[in-house]
């Protein structure tokens, strides 16, 4: 019990720690009239668009709240003995759905205001606006562990039981899929709008106030990347937390302890045992080093992306070795087995891997070993000199590429970890992964920031230096970006892995036959959806952006003045476009993420269910990677151009690369890390209904 109540002190001070933090980004000076008259449109759009968004969510949280109490709560634990007085799933499926909102919301109400600062801090030098907007993106990851970890800890306190913690993922990734989704539609819809008729047609600069998309792709940037983001990452890091205390039934050497244990810990043995405790520990552990993380990262004035990304990495790096630092004495202290040390190890050095390699496939610095040296974004660019085609194939063939490593990393870590612990450790391993994950999503969260900023900067008319900064910042959020989904892909595999081992013990399905048609039949479905999903959520990109491109094209063609400043564009009319378009698509995606599970398990069999998730997993893990590697690199590879590379702005190379970007924005901010929520919660339905399919 000390341990947990030092777990909720511990998240209790990540949340104190994002306040200092968030005092200290609103202390900074935030420009001119101009500069703040701008930022109030992108507050006033982004409140606008997640009031509504949150609406529609909250309805569906409040209809699965009811069917959770009818057919889990006072249905299927009666089956297993456990009658609570409370609904107990309901409520924690409630809680998670709240606090996921909440940290979203929070770490977006700092961003929409530390982006004109971050545009000030600019003025004054590189490292100034790296601060600014670093502190940003910490407010959002130190909220985000914070709400995790209490609210993990609290409900287990309470409830004395796993079984409720699995509603508390359940709630978190109900809102992180639709906040993912249709903030994802939104800010690609704007962005691709702006980008066609703006760069390519107009042939003004990105970011120019004469366009009308301008303030709608600045909001997007806040409602997707970063309030969609937050909510995403806690429920990445809850489920990873909840996944391993639910396989600490398995952690006594039986593998048929059977579904009352999963259901209730005290079945097995005390609630405080060290194999439930241990993954809450390694996660307070990781909250403490995630702060001490952020301290380290800072730059010169003169650094190049090289040396941005080793100031950033340098925050991620120190927490990672203090985690691992941490987690061993814990374990030396507890009298635990040392194998759980190696597997935490494992994930780790699993997740340094695919962050690093994500890095090299989409930085402009590429791989440097020796005389060896391959950059595949800067190809990426040169391959735009001779058009559009050539940029797409070589962005679809580099993020193919991308997922070897990636994956044969994961398979190796897999491998690793049940070999010391079996799915245990493999669980065990996603928590060790997301552990510093208060340092690693801030240096993720501070990239749609520096990209307001630059937007600002663009649209106040300041000096070309200060958009030089805010470039430099940006172009490295774009690596960071993709490197935070690499952590988030590879944490869903081990994660989903883990639940699908829950699932096998809830159900007492211990063995999945792939020559059994049922399973058959659940894998290939299960490999189905990740390609449904994308397509739907891509479609839904297309369309809104269409209906985007028009209305700017209309106010140009209708409006002549807009170009030569004698009249306003209508920003209002471009965020509503957006709006109306994320909120209709993001409903069929969405439900088809929570009904396509209970209605296999239902119609066909449990065991088509764990064949669904198998087929899932092995799909949508690599589909997420490719997508996310290959938007994150057309996107590098068109900065690189605008630096001045390949005949810069406004050549055939460049307008070639606007083409591949548009192309991978719904790639990497849209249906790819919305794949990885998709595994997840697909995962989590089957834990939390499947007893009913028995």
């Amino acid at each position: 019990m000390v341990a947990l109540v030092f777990a909720i002190l511990v998240g209790l001070a990540a949340l104190g720690f994002a306040a200092l933090r968030a005092r200290d980004v609103l202390a900074e000076d935030d420009g001119n009239d101009t500069m703040r008259g701008i930022a109030a449109s992108i507050q006033d759009g982004a409140a606008a668009f997640l009031k509504r968004e949150y609406t529609f969510i909250g309805v569906f949280v409040g209809v699965v709240f009811f069917v959770l109490i009818i057919f889990v709560d006072y249905d299927v634990l009666d089956k297993f003995g456990r009658s609570p007085d409370l609904p107990e799933t309901a409520i924690s499926y409630l809680l998670g759905a709240i606090l996921s909102a909440t940290a979203g919301y929070a770490g977006m109400t700092i961003a929409v205001r530390a982006n004109v600062r971050t545009a000030a801090s600019a003025q004054r030098g590189l490292n100034p606006a790296l601060r600014t907007a670093f502190n940003s993106g910490t407010v959002m990851g130190m909220t985000v562990v914070g709400l995790g970890l209490i609210g993990v800890t609290l409900l287990y306190i309470i409830w004395e039981s796993v079984i409720p913690l699995t509603g508390f993922a359940f709630g978190a990734s109900s809102i992180a899929l639709f906040a993912r989704v249709g903030g994802g539609i939104f800010t690609k819809a704007a962005d691709v709008g702006a980008d066609l008729v703006g760069k390519v047609e107009a042939g003004i600069p990105e970011d120019d106030p004469r366009n009308p998309a301008t303030i709608a792709d600045n909001v997007g940037d806040n409602v997707g990347d970063v309030a969609g983001m937050g909510a995403d990452l806690f429920e990445s890091y809850v489920g990873s937390i909840v996944a391993t205390i639910a396989l600490g039934t398995l952690a006594f050497g039986s593998t048929a302890i059977g579904a009352a244990a999963v259901f209730d810990a005290g079945s097995v043995t005390d609630f405080d045992s060290d194999p439930f405790i241990l993954p809450i520990l390694v996660a307070t552990i990781g909250i403490i080093s995630a702060v001490i993380g952020t301290f380290l990262v800072r730059t010169g004035e003169e650094a190049d992306q090289g040396q941005l990304l080793w100031a950033l990495r340098a925050g991620v790096f120190g927490a990672s070795g203090l985690v691992l630092l941490g987690s061993g004495i814990a374990i030396a202290v507890m009298g635990l087995d040392d194998n759980l040390f190696w597997a935490i190890l494992v994930g780790l050095v699993a997740g340094q891997i695919i962050g690093t390699i994500t890095e090299g496939f989409t930085s402009t610095e590429g791989f440097a070993i020796g005389p060896f040296k391959y950059n595949p974004t800067v190809e990426l660019s040169e391959q735009a000199e001779s058009g559009a085609g050539p940029v797409i194939i070589g962005g679809l063939s580099l993020g193919m590429l991308s997922t070897a490593v990636p994956m044969i990393t994961i398979v190796i870590a897999i491998f690793l970890a049940q070999e010391f612990a079996g799915f245990y450790g493999i669980a065990l391993a996603a928590v060790g992964m997301l552990a510093p994950l208060g340092v690693t999503l801030a240096t993720d969260a501070y990239g749609p920031v520096a990209d307001n900023a630059g937007g600002i900067a663009e649209q106040a008319g300041l000096p070309p230096e200060v958009r030089q900064r805010t470039d430099a910042l940006d172009q490295l959020g774009n690596t960071t970006a993709a490197t935070g989904k690499g952590f988030a892909i590879g944490s869903a595999t081990l994660t989903s892995l883990a639940l699908l081992a829950t699932y096998a013990t809830i159900t007492q399905v211990t063995v999945f036959n792939l020559l059994d048609w049922e399973v058959m039949i659940g894998i290939l479905l299960g490999a189905l959806m990740p390609f449904i999903f994308s397509a739907l959520s891509m479609g839904a990109v297309g369309r809104a952006a269409q209906a985007m491109v028009d209305e700017v094209r209309r106010q140009f063609r209708e409006h002549p003045g807009i170009m030569d400043g004698t009249e306003q564009p209508d920003h209002t009319r471009a965020i509503a476009i957006s709006t109306d378009g994320a909120l209709r698509e993001m409903i069929v995606p969405g439900l088809l993420a929570v009904t396509v599970p209970i209605f296999v398990g239902a119609v066909i069999s449990a065991e088509a269910l764990g064949g669904l998730l198998i087929g899932s997993i092995a799909a949508g893990s690599m589909m997420a990677i490719m997508m996310a590697n290959a938007g994150g690199a057309w996107d590098n590879a068109k900065k690189y151009i605008e630096e001045g590379h390949s005949g810069g702005k406004g050549s055939e190379a460049h307008k070639a690369a606007v083409v591949g970007d548009t192309v991978g924005d719904p790639f990497k901010d849209t249906s790819g890390p919305s794949l990885n929520i998709l595994l997840k919660l697909m995962s989590i339905v089957a834990v939390v209904f499947g007893p009913i399919f028995l």
